[in-house]
């Protein structure tokens, strides 16, 4: 069963580091039957009347298990709660939210993070969405409720953001800027030509990901889009790397 565990707004122009790392930083607080699949960052709307640190992003960890009762949502709850009274930097507004797959009101959740994506919504609008699934504030104003619980809406449809980091084997971070397309593979990340005119790409294939290898979310999987350049060596698409919010 996947598991969805959303942060937002726990950090401020100052201190150094966004959201990005505490969510991933959470993996070291999964209880010991839970597997980190991957964390998602989702680009939400920005606008004038819509307050927000630096890009108006939410992260979202998917983690996996074979069992989910009342005793292990209330360890993760606790811990999430816990983990933002460690992270998090005063003068930000945390929210956080946790949810499954099979949970009632997932799909509300997916139908209001659309509506994020639109036009500015109120904190009541994201109780409202969340039914009986967990979303809690937990600091300043607790607009971060409205990121974390759309970061959950959004993960669950799979159609959208992009990865910041990929479990179950070689993180993004540890590859090599010139790769084989049988490396990205063997770490879960499903490549995907964009090119016109290409092949398909072979395993011994050389990939040049330019130093920030982000796969996409699409249809709930780790998608990369490359494309075949001039020199015979593919890379990657869609290149906007951003200072701070990872």
């Amino acid at each position: 069963m996947k598991i969805y565990i959303a942060f937002d707004d726990t950090d401020t122009l100052e201190c150094g580091r966004g959201t990005g790392k505490l969510a991933r930083w959470f993996e070291d607080r999964l209880p010991a039957n839970l597997r980190m699949l991957g964390v998602i960052r989702h680009q939400l709307l920005v606008a004038d009347d819509i307050p927000y640190t630096s890009h108006n992003s939410s992260l979202c960890m998917i983690a996996d298990s074979n069992f989910y009762d009342e005793k292990l949502l209330s360890e993760l709850i606790d811990n999430g709660a816990d983990h933002i009274k460690q992270n998090f930097f005063e003068g930000s507004d945390p929210g956080f939210c946790i949810a499954t797959e099979n949970d009632s009101n997932i799909d509300d959740l997916v139908s209001f993070a659309h509506i994020c994506l639109r036009r500015k919504v109120t904190q009541k609008e994201a109780m409202n969405a969340v039914g009986d699934i967990h979303l809690s504030g937990h600091g300043g104003t607790n607009d971060g409720i409205i990121g974390a619980a759309a970061a959950v809406g959004l993960t669950h449809e799979g159609m959208s953001g992009r990865f910041i980091e990929i479990g179950g084997g070689k993180r993004l971070r540890d590859f090599e800027e010139l790769t084989t397309v049988k490396e990205i593979r063997d770490s879960g990340i499903k490549v995907i030509s964009v090119s016109r005119h290409s092949s398909f790409p072979n395993d011994n294939d050389m990939l040049d990901n330019k130093g920030w290898l982000r796969p996409r979310l699409f249809m709930g999987k780790a998608i990369l889009p490359i494309t075949l350049n001039g020199q015979g060596i593919w890379e990657t698409v869609g290149y906007e790397k951003k200072q701070g919010d990872e």
